[in-house]
């Protein structure tokens, strides 16, 4: 982190025109004519948080409900943990009009999540589906806690609503649909939780929000900005056994993501 705090001060130092600083009350203007492009180019790197949203149905709670009474318990939901992953691709802009742009950014995304499920239904799957009513510690542990990774190939398609320049400043927003391709979704495995394996759909759709702000220096344009990434169709591949501990009960598993993107054109 501070690294990426001494690189930025780095980068808006080099903003400096002829003296003139980028937030000045009068700045030398940088790219007067950029934004009247019909498409340019750039390329974004930066990082992610990637979640689980869950819906389970009503006999999830019940059971549950019921397990609680019998073996030790925590949670009553899955927990999802999420770890720092990145982000990079491409940037392809076309001008529709004046404040309004259609922008095209694939890219290839690393995320990893620590899936954490109830010890109430992990006792239960040793006590009926492996007459064991007192699994070890190491057998809990393996069979409740599911560390997953993806890389993705993800391709956003958005616009981008600009507001008016000031100076060498321009905030927007941006909204859209994206694609992504889990690499790692392992969907035509046969082998499901029971013999350790995750797997997810291959093919998933998202819908896009956020905002960032152009910089506009002497030699490029720089553009922070933050990003929410909401999974619209269930990802999750369930177990051959409708008891699983994993999959059971589940009506619903969606991706929920923030992405931080530093994009230069």
């Amino acid at each position: 982190m501070k690294r990426l705090i001494v690189f930025l001060l780095i980068l808006f130092a080099s903003s400096q025109s002829y003296g003139q600083w980028i937030f000045g009350k009068n700045p030398m203007l940088n790219k007067r004519e950029w934004d009247k492009q019909r498409v340019h180019w750039g390329y974004y790197l930066g990082f992610n948080s990637y979640n689980y949203k869950f819906n389970y149905d009503a006999a999830y709670y019940h059971k549950l409900q019921e397990l609680k009474e019998k073996y030790p318990n925590d949670f009553t939901e899955i927990q999802v943990k999420s770890s720092i992953g990145f982000n990079v691709g491409l940037v392809g802009n076309l001008r529709l009009m004046e404040y309004l742009d259609l922008r095209f950014e694939p890219g290839l995304t690393y995320a990893k999540r620590e899936l954490s499920f109830p010890r109430a239904l992990i006792y239960d799957y040793y006590a009926t589906q492996h007459s064991n009513p007192d699994p070890s510690e190491y057998e809990l542990n393996s069979s409740s806690i599911k560390s997953t990774s993806a890389t993705y190939l993800h391709f956003p398609l958005l616009l981008k609503f600009s507001a008016l320049r000031t100076g060498n400043v321009r905030p927007y927003v941006v909204g859209g649909v994206s694609l992504d391709l889990n690499l790692s979704s392992n969907n035509k495995v046969d082998a499901d939780n029971y013999e350790g394996v995750w797997r997810v759909e291959k093919l998933t759709t998202n819908y896009e929000i956020g905002v960032g702000v152009d910089f506009y220096f002497e030699y490029f344009k720089f553009s922070p900005s933050i990003r929410g990434v909401f999974g619209i169709n269930d990802e999750l591949i369930r177990d051959k056994s409708v008891d699983s501990p994993w999959t059971g009960n589940i009506d619903a598993m969606k991706s929920r993501g923030i992405f931080v993107n530093f994009t230069f054109h």
